[in-house]
């Protein structure tokens, strides 16, 4: 068949069928092709599990256990089946239950939330316009684009393997753990208290505008509605047509920021993970409500964390998201004493301030949200 037909080439680029066919079709069909062409009949088999029911038992309508497409879709929706698909290794056996259906829509809402809120602070952004070059990016931006870089990497070798459960992963990760816990939960400070085209407010943009396009591009052929509602409903149209008609992310094989600047900011995380657990604790003893009411002091040997705190010094409260953070030089293991806050809480920022108070016009924000509203136009109402 392949032979006869113009619009088809032999021989066939892949066999797909389950485990059962490694001594039925792939093995039959094999040996009758290297009889008759001296030849395999395909370029590639991929062979996959069976279905599963929560047990283990095989699904069967006598059984009473299957669990059809369209009451998944009818349920949870067409995007939380395609995912549920691609996050199992298809090549052992595939469970599946309500319990596993409504954890994997856990999982998308999470992501669904990600692009929600990138859509949602690009409102007043005009790629064309507002773009800052890579050169006037900040290192958390540059090392943000470099994660970036690296999972558009990671997620087309999949594709190519046929790793399709590495994608989910991937994907799942970056939206929740290296976008959500950190980059924008450090970048709301700037996106909402800062003056609106501010450099650093711009900066933020730009990279989660580069973020969300990537992340559309890479998840549309699993997510195919949630990406291409996500496109419309883009501020500004990169193409003006469907996302299923773009092309996935280009490789780059030149790196935005060297690799010890990508191994300080790993080793600076684990540190930030630390302060995360110590700021959790005293939240939980009732020490501290937000994270913002915290003082931290960090005590450290003066070795590589010492050196590595020394480099992030002049924004560690930023990206700790405390009101106040110092370092101290100290023999032995690493210790994180989390107090409250000095000063009064910045009605504006939040943030809690020893200059709260101090100018009588303005007396219930701090000295950095004063200096921002005075540089802000703000226009009278028309009479």
């Amino acid at each position: 068949m392949l032979k006869q037909r113009d619009d088809l080439s032999w021989p066939a680029d892949l066999y797909l069928e389950g485990s059962d066919q490694h001594r039925g079709w792939f093995q039959s069909s094999l040996l009758v092709s290297m009889g008759a062409t001296q030849a395999p009949p395909y370029k590639g088999v991929l062979t996959h599990g069976f279905m599963v029911d929560a047990e283990g038992k095989a699904m069967s309508k006598s059984m009473g256990n299957v669990i059809a497409p369209e009451q998944i879709i009818k349920k949870f929706g067409a995007d939380i089946l395609r995912l549920w698909v691609i996050s199992e290794d298809y090549r052992a056996d595939i469970k599946l239950s309500d319990e596993i259906l409504t954890r994997m829509a856990d999982s998308y809402r999470k992501t669904r939330n990600t692009f929600r809120f990138l859509l949602g602070n690009l409102f007043d952004f005009d790629p064309e316009k507002d773009s800052l070059a890579c050169d006037s990016l900040r290192p958390i931006d540059k090392y943000l684009l470099s994660r970036l870089q690296a999972l558009v990497s990671d997620v087309q070798k999949a594709y190519t393997d046929f790793e399709f459960h590495r994608i989910y992963h991937l994907l799942n990760n970056f939206c929740v753990a290296t976008l959500s816990s950190f980059y924008l939960n450090v970048a709301k400070d700037v996106l909402y208290t800062f003056k609106p085209d501010s450099k650093e407010r711009r900066a933020i943009q730009t990279v989660m505008h580069k973020a969300l396009l990537t992340l559309l591009k890479l998840s549309a052929p699993i997510l195919s509605f949630t990406a291409e509602e996500a496109w419309q409903a883009l501020p500004v149209q990169p193409s003006g047509r469907s996302i299923h008609l773009e092309e996935l992310p280009p490789l780059r094989s030149d790196s935005l920021i060297p690799l010890e600047e990508v191994k300080k900011w790993e080793e600076f995380l684990e540190i930030r993970e630390e302060v995360n657990k110590a700021l959790e604790e005293s939240r939980r003893q009732g020490e501290i409500g937000s994270s913002l009411q915290a003082r931290v002091t960090i005590e450290a040997a003066p070795d590589d964390k010492l050196k590595i705190l020394e480099e992030f010094k002049e924004h560690l409260t930023g990206l700790f998201i405390v009101s106040q953070a110092e370092f101290k030089n100290k023999e032995g293991d690493l210790t994180i004493k989390v107090e409250k806050a000095d000063g009064q809480k910045c009605q504006r920022c939040w943030n809690f301030s020893q200059s709260v108070g101090d100018d009588d016009g303005h007396p219930t924000i701090c000295k950095r949200c004063l200096e921002v509203l005075s540089n802000v136009t703000i226009y009278p109402s028309e009479v």
